[in-house]
């Protein structure tokens, strides 16, 4: 069988997805890249033999010999890029999140409905070894019936990932709890079985409003993402615009009764997050997130704290970035594209995700006034989970 051709739309921080993508004889092959960066263009015919690099995506919707499209542009451009993939009929992969509101997420969904092109969303912490082990441990129902969920998020490289570029320009993300949390807001739904209905948040930019700022139009430092600075005082160079908050803490409803908090700190000294779901009958917590890590169950009580718990499971071996995520959901999206069925992620959880993550924004820059998640169309609800059966067939 002929290789699936991608088309890359931006080849820039998440680039290792077109790298899992091109796999030539093995089912997919990374055959065009757009990118506006002409030092990244000229990288495109050594790293993906044979493919052309352009300017403008457009472009490469426009090549009938494209037959599926990855979007990893900057979060303000995915409904843009987004939508014209599917109105060229291209099925297309947006990475996460799937917009920086909830009018752009829907506008998305909408013209994939309208068009009846495959849509697909990048939330790869579903592929997660921790997070499929833990979602496979409550399904089995070792804890009861979830009724609550907490997550802790230490982000150490914040500071040097998310200040010194555009992260940190709320205009071009919302903010951090919507652009970084929206992966661990969608786990939360996923485990606990429900969407956030109403939420408030508070947080604050604590460290990064007053450190230095390069000039607009300065290039990013030499090193960046290479080199980290410590402690976090330390950091200089950051992004012109810095108007996101560095610290966040966010409650959640669930429409099914559960209740979630979310905590992120963007000048922790270690990077780690963890997950702690309670149930009626037992909880559970991850220790680590990579393969070896432990995920702990207590599930006999009461007593006091015990280190060993009941149950301890190891995360399972993977390889490849975030775990072997990145290459697992490369492959549903391109199993996906050529041939429909069933995901494992949803293109509705990762508009409910961002829906959560806007409000919750909005809620901590008005003093913690709590919100309403604005329901999505029925009408979309149901042809996604339909499968999106007016899809059309690839021919190759």
């Amino acid at each position: 069988m002929q290789d699936l051709r991608i088309g890359v739309v931006g080849l820039g921080l998440r680039a290792s997805l077109a790298d899992a993508a091109h796999r030539p004889g093995s089912g997919s092959v990374v055959t065009g890249v757009a990118d506006t960066d002409p030092v990244v263009r000229a990288t495109v015919a050594e790293r993906f033999a044979g493919a052309v690099a352009v300017q403008d995506h457009r472009r490469l919707l426009d090549d009938a010999t494209i037959d599926a499209v990855i979007v990893a542009t900057p979060d303000d451009t995915h409904e843009d890029v987004a939508c014209d993939a599917l109105r060229a009929g291209k099925p297309v992969y947006v990475e996460k999140p799937l917009g920086i509101t909830v009018e752009q997420c829907d506008a998305i969904l909408r013209t994939a409905h309208e068009t009846g092109t495959r849509l697909y969303v990048g939330h790869n912490m579903r592929h997660m070894g921790v997070v499929r082990l833990m979602r496979d441990l409550i399904a089995r129902g070792d804890i009861g019936e979830p009724k609550t969920v907490w997550v802790r998020h230490f982000v150490s490289y914040g500071g040097d990932y998310y200040f010194k570029d555009w992260h940190a320009d709320r205009r071009r993300t919302t903010g951090l709890l919507l652009q970084k949390a929206a992966h661990d807001i969608d786990v939360v739904h996923w485990l606990a079985g429900g969407y956030t209905s109403r939420v408030n948040a508070m947080g604050d930019l604590m460290l990064y409003g007053d450190l230095p700022r390069r000039e607009p139009g300065t290039p990013r430092p030499d090193g960046w993402l290479r080199e980290f600075d410590w402690p976090p005082t330390a950091r200089k160079d950051l992004h012109h615009v810095v108007d996101v908050e560095d610290v966040s803490v966010m409650n959640m409803r669930l429409d099914n009764g559960v209740i979630a908090a979310y905590q992120q700190c963007h000048f922790s000294p270690d990077y780690f997050r963890n997950y702690t779901v309670i149930g009626t009958e037992g909880r559970l917590e991850n220790f680590g997130d990579r393969p070896g890590d432990e995920v702990k169950v207590w599930n006999t009580g009461p007593t006091g704290y015990r280190a060993d718990a009941d149950a301890v499971y190891r995360v399972p071996d993977s390889a490849g970035s975030h775990g072997g995520a990145d290459g697992r959901i490369i492959a549903e999206f391109c199993r996906f594209a050529a041939e429909g069925g069933t995901t494992d992620t949803s293109p509705v959880a990762a508009r409910m995700s961002v829906a959560a993550g806007v409000l919750a924004t909005r809620s901590l820059r008005e003093g913690g006034t709590p919100y309403d998640v604005p329901p999505l169309d029925p009408e979309l609800i149901a042809y996604f989970a339909s499968g999106q059966q007016r899809n059309r067939t690839l021919t190759r």
